[in-house]
């Protein structure tokens, strides 16, 4: 079975952690929004497929859910202390060998796609890993008191303070899907839509033009990222209002409307399953918060059999 994971950042790494144990991961692909990127102290900073990659290959920071673990920050202090550079996005000492490796070779002219593929091989990953796009795209936040800000700088910077009118992704209108997307879209037996934020992780994903269409004749099932009209974590409740969704299981799949036929929710959700057939896609209940591998492979299984 081919299978093909649409995936943002920390939630859909710890779903991949039970999808590679319910799947043969030769014939996984996954796909990473990167309209979270941004350059920091010159470097190229994927957040996204960062965490996917140390998450899978074994360095993840097991209590953030991101980062490096056993990690220091030696030159992020000895940057803002001594220099006075920004301090609002620490990058770890070991985080920064893998920015300095993708800038370097970005610099020499490699693609994202490229780079990201040497990095994932380097940390043994045994799927193939994509960028949604080569191309530089960021998410943007217009806040309701008028600043244009980047993504992480609303996110981290100010702490997801300030309320949001707008989201959207700045350059979705000239990129393109990286090499191999669509192919492995086409390819794919099922597309699985990871509990990922809706909005500026799987919503940056379908923004890139192509990607949206290629998905209307694929069978796509997803998991919500919603429970019991919660956030499991993250930033998604903030941001749902302002693409006009409902915080909840059914308001996100509402979102994937045009092409969603499965759809999996939490136990705490059993009542929207109704409404939610009602839109069209099938549904399966089952419990979602993936506190235990065990737990999490389940559901991986649950969203196959879906299928």
């Amino acid at each position: 079975m081919n299978v093909v994971a649409l995936a943002g950042g920390v939630g859909a790494a710890r779903f991949l952690t039970g999808l590679v144990r319910a799947v043969d991961p030769s014939a996984l692909t996954v796909i990473a929004n990167t309209g979270d990127d941004l350059r920091l102290h010159g470097l190229h900073v994927s957040p996204d497929l960062d965490t996917i990659t140390y998450t899978l290959g074994g360095g993840v920071h097991p209590e953030q859910g991101w980062g490096r673990a056993d990690e220091t920050s030696t030159v992020a202090t000895e940057l803002a202390q001594r220099y006075g550079r920004p301090s609002w996005f620490t990058l770890g000492d070991r985080d920064l060998a893998t920015h300095l490796v993708r800038s370097e070779r970005l610099a020499a002219g490699a693609s994202l796609s490229q780079v990201t593929a040497e990095i994932a091989g380097a940390w043994g990953l045994p799927f193939v890993l994509l960028p949604m796009t080569d191309d530089p795209v960021e998410t943007r936040i217009l806040t309701t008191d008028g600043r244009d800000l980047g993504f992480q700088r609303w996110w981290v910077g100010e702490r997801a303070a300030p309320a949001v009118e707008r989201v959207w992704l700045a350059g979705a209108e000239r990129s393109r899907p990286a090499a191999g997307v669509l192919t492995a879209i086409e390819q794919a037996d099922v597309v699985v839509l990871c509990p990922s934020n809706p909005v500026v992780s799987i919503g940056t994903i379908l923004a890139v033009p192509g990607i949206r269409s290629a998905l209307l004749p694929a069978t796509v099932v997803g998991v919500s990222p919603i429970v019991g009209g919660r956030v499991v974590r993250g930033m998604a409740d903030r941001l749902l209002p302002a693409v006009g969704a409902n915080v909840n299981a059914a308001g996100v799949a509402r979102l994937y409307a045009d092409f969603l036929d499965g759809w999996v929710i939490d136990d705490a959700d059993a009542a929207l399953g109704e409404q939610i057939a009602a839109q069209g896609p099938k549904v399966a209940v089952t419990d979602t918060i993936m506190d235990t591998v065990e737990v999490t492979e389940s559901l991986a299984r649950t969203v196959l059999g879906l299928a």
